[in-house]
Order: C-alpha cells, then sequence, then structure tokens
C-alpha cells in the first residue's frame, strides 16, 4: 500500500534528505530569505514553521529540540529573535513567492521567506 507516503524524496536518501532539510532550515532562519527549487520551498515550508512554533515556547526542552533540526547557531537567532516576531501570530510566519524557471534546466524557482 502506499498510504503516508505525501512527503518528496528529491532523489536522495533519507539521511541526505534530512541533511538538506536542516541546512535549508538553517539558511532560512539565519538569512531570512532563500532562493531555491518549489518543490524544495514546499517541503521547508511545514518543517522551519514548526521550529519557529517550537521556539515560541522558549523552554530548554524546545531549544534543545531546535538544536537537534538545525544546529545551535540557528537555534539561538530562532528563540531570541525570530520566534519573538511572532509571537501574536498563530502560524503562517514564511511566504513562498514564485519566479521563472532557471535556465539551466528549466526548474520551477522560488523564494521563501519569513514574514
Amino acid at each position: 500500500m502506499n498510504h503516508h507516503k505525501a512527503n518528496r524524496k528529491f532523489g536522495r536518501v533519507t539521511k541526505v534528505r534530512n541533511a538538506l532539510m536542516k541546512s535549508l532550515a538553517r539558511s532560512l532562519v539565519l538569512e531570512g530569505k532563500i532562493k531555491t527549487t518549489d518543490a524544495k520551498a514546499r517541503e521547508l515550508r511545514p518543517y522551519a514553521e514548526k521550529i519557529i512554533t517550537q521556539g515560541k515556547l522558549g523552554t530548554l526542552a524546545s531549544r534543545r529540540l531546535i538544536i537537534a533540526k538545525i544546529g545551535a547557531e540557528g537555534a539561538d537567532k530562532v528563540v531570541k529573535e525570530v520566534s519573538p516576531r511572532y509571537a501574536e501570530r498563530k502560524g503562517g510566519y514564511t511566504r513562498i513567492t514564485k519566479l521563472p524557471r532557471r535556465s539551466g534546466d528549466g526548474s520551477l524557482m522560488a523564494y521563501i521567506e519569513l514574514v
């Protein structure tokens, strides 16, 4: 059966795919806006929003979970700068803006940014 297989695989094995999401999320938190393919941006959105929601708690346990997801330098920025910005907001911390296709291979491109 093919149930509960909604996530994109990106032609990568699990640990490489997890490392890709970790790297994209860290870049998004540190830079505020990144340019990537549309599929990666759509897969990154729920991953990043869960991290920001976790940062709003501000507990030691939540900080450790964030460190596991994006690393220590990203976790500090999430807890101290990013999450407090969204204290009154209940979700929807990111925005995806579509761009023209990439000239090399024709991939759909997009910006993903923190609102």
